[in-house]
């Protein structure tokens, strides 16, 4: 079975990055997360043009995977702008696109003390109304420049639980009898 992680976040050392990694610790050996390293190449959507080979790119690992985890920081009390422009290419054609039933889960990290809990929100609207199969299920990582250990693992072990139950969630909509590791 195969999940795909998106970052929300393009910066060096992002937290999300590190918790897309936390929840690859979580998978048993049948599942791999492949995360997905094109965001920055995705230009402006504009829909009158076709799609590039950037977006053509992020469709097809859209579409192989069988599940999709989304880790998303907080910009100003919403979605980072590059990883929504990368949505809005990935809804088209709608609604035969590439997240349509896709079961997917979103969680956050930030520096601040909430979480992304906000970005989480309008990330799960914005999938939701795509046609993904978005899970309920946050998991907001506050205060994140100190939440992980140096091997990369969370710190606080109600989040590493946490995390470890989102994606278990996460493999049984996408129909893994295997479920996560704790």
């Amino acid at each position: 079975m195969l999940l795909l992680g998106v970052s929300g976040s393009l910066r060096r050392g992002s937290h999300n990055r590190k918790l897309l990694d936390a929840a690859a610790a979580c998978l048993p050996s049948s599942v791999t997360l492949r995360v997905f390293d094109g965001l920055a190449e995705i230009p402006p959507y504009i829909e009158d043009e076709s799609a590039p080979s950037a977006v053509q790119r992020m469709r097809a690992a859209l579409a192989d995977a069988d599940g999709l985890l989304f880790a998303t920081p907080e910009y100003n009390g919403s979605v980072p702008g590059q990883l929504k422009n990368a949505l809005d290419w990935a809804s088209r054609p709608f609604p035969d696109n590439a997240l349509r039933g896709r079961p997917t889960a979103v969680v956050g990290a930030s520096t601040g003390l909430f979480g992304a809990v906000w970005a989480q929100a309008e990330l799960r609207k914005v999938l939701h109304t795509a046609g993904a199969d978005v899970l309920d299920d946050e998991l907001p990582i506050g205060m994140a420049d100190s939440a992980f250990t140096a091997d990369g693992s969370l710190a606080d072990p109600d989040h590493a639980a946490a995390l470890a139950r989102v994606v278990n969630r996460l493999l049984q909509r996408a129909g893994s009898p295997a479920g996560a590791v704790s």
